[in-house]
């Protein structure tokens, strides 16, 4: 998972966004699924980095809840919808003790019901809402490369 939002992804250029992912990528070899960073409080520059990641070959991509903006349930809705639009299989990222908000388990059931949404890294700490998305949301397909990729 290169490229989190808790480690290096919002000090790097684009540029350096690129290579890291590239290597990663590059390193990876289809081992193993690589889950790219790519998630921002804009949603075009997500989109963007979403994009990158597809280019250079990631399995998939790692959305975080947009910090700072504080988006309502239906701005959250629409800002991960159009991200899901690129065609890449998303995670996504509710740390609301870094952004700041709280996606629900019932905005998270929404999203789930988009085919690109894999899978969700909850870290609310409320293992109340934990039961719940997971109650709402039911069994979901894991992660998977796509079929036609090789392992080797």
């Amino acid at each position: 998972m290169p490229c989190g939002t808790s480690g290096e992804s919002p000090t790097l250029t684009f540029d350096e966004y690129k290579r890291v992912l590239a290597l990663t990528v590059e390193i990876a070899r289809q081992r193993v699924p690589v889950i790219a960073g790519a998630g921002s409080n804009a949603t075009a520059k997500a989109v963007e980095l979403t994009r990158c990641a597809k280019q250079l070959g990631a399995d998939a991509t790692l959305q975080v809840t947009p910090y700072y903006n504080r988006p309502t349930p239906e701005g959250l809705y629409q800002h991960f919808k159009k991200v899901a639009e690129v065609g890449l299989p998303l995670v996504l990222y509710n740390v609301p003790g870094r952004t700041g908000t709280n996606m629900t388990p019932e905005t998270v059931a929404r999203l789930s019901k988009i085919p690109e949404v894999a899978s969700i890294k909850e870290a609310s700490g409320d293992i109340a809402q934990i039961a719940e998305i997971g109650r709402r949301c039911g069994d979901r397909p894991t992660l998977r490369r796509p079929a036609d990729a090789a392992v080797r």
